[in-house]
């Protein structure tokens, strides 16, 4: 069964939004779960959070930023395009339950998975205050949808140039000075951003979830490269995962993992832009 492409936006200078065709996989997915995709008989396998999911048209949404080969391919792209395979929903469900008070917070294209957790722990009746933020204005995504599902949204960018100058961990930080008593973090982002919220946290005793997202190709537990280290022992994030307490994870192990094949990366995103041409491969208006 190939999935057609329905719609196709880019949300910024290189993150793009696709909704395509999986009735199956739209009418039984659930918060922080995710799916695999193959572009072609020829492409790689790899991982995308679920966005979005409209069950009664059978659709889903992923966004999803362009940094190597196959995203660059999927972003070129268009509607009424197919897409071979995709695989899911994986992973295990985010735990949504009456918290409390759920503090979301997402980093770069990390903001796309924390917004189907953030709606969940609201439709629960959680008080959400999401914390959202990018390195520049042009790469913060989702900030209308985001401010729908919260009781409070706090946004920043690092170098000042939309919102609050600062990063997400300093938003978090002014939360627990201004006494705002917190029940959970659930945190989504680069990897260095969720080693210092759970860093933050941990000193204060607050429970924090965390999504990993290293290099993974089956995403049934059978391959064994998305592997991590959590308490001390070996997890499989496609099955184990990809939610962890980020108290508990070896981020200095993970990051590491996550640089194994750079040049190969390189190599294989240089030769398609050589074969393919550079138009159309981000949102430059041609």
């Amino acid at each position: 069964m190939t999935h057609r492409i329905i719609e196709h936006e880019w949300l910024g200078p290189s993150t793009c939004r696709i909704v395509v065709t999986a009735p199956d996989i739209a009418r039984v997915r659930q918060a922080g779960q995710f799916v695999i995709l193959r572009i072609n008989e020829k492409g790689e396998r790899f991982p995308l959070t679920i966005c979005d999911a409209d069950p009664m048209q059978g659709t889903l949404s992923l966004v999803f930023q362009t940094v190597g080969k196959s995203t660059y391919h999927l972003a070129r792209l268009r509607v009424s395009d197919t897409i071979q395979d995709i695989t899911g929903p994986l992973g295990q469900p985010s735990r949504i339950q009456k918290y409390g008070t759920v503090v979301c917070i997402g980093g770069g294209i990390g903001i796309a998975p924390i917004y189907p957790i953030a709606a969940a722990m609201k439709s629960v009746g959680n008080r959400v205050i999401s914390i959202i933020g990018a390195r520049t204005k042009e790469l913060l995504i989702l900030e209308s949808d985001m401010r729908k599902i919260s009781d409070a949204l706090r946004v920043c960018t690092d170098d000042g140039s939309y919102a609050r100058k600062g990063f997400t961990s300093d938003l978090l930080k002014e939360l627990i000075a201004e006494g705002v008593k917190i029940d959970l973090v659930v945190a989504i982002g680069p990897v260095p951003m969720m080693k210092v919220i759970a860093d933050i946290t941990r000193d204060q005793t607050i429970g924090t979830i965390v999504s990993l997202n290293p290099i993974m190709v089956d995403g049934t537990g059978m391959c064994g490269c998305c592997r991590v280290s959590v308490g001390g022992d070996t997890k499989f994030a496609c099955v184990d995962g990809p939610e962890f307490d980020g108290h508990e994870v070896n981020f200095e192990e993970l990051m590491h993992r996550l640089r194994t094949y750079l040049p190969q990366e390189k190599i294989a995103l240089d030769t398609f832009i050589a074969t393919v041409g550079i138009r159309g491969l981000h949102n430059n208006g041609g």
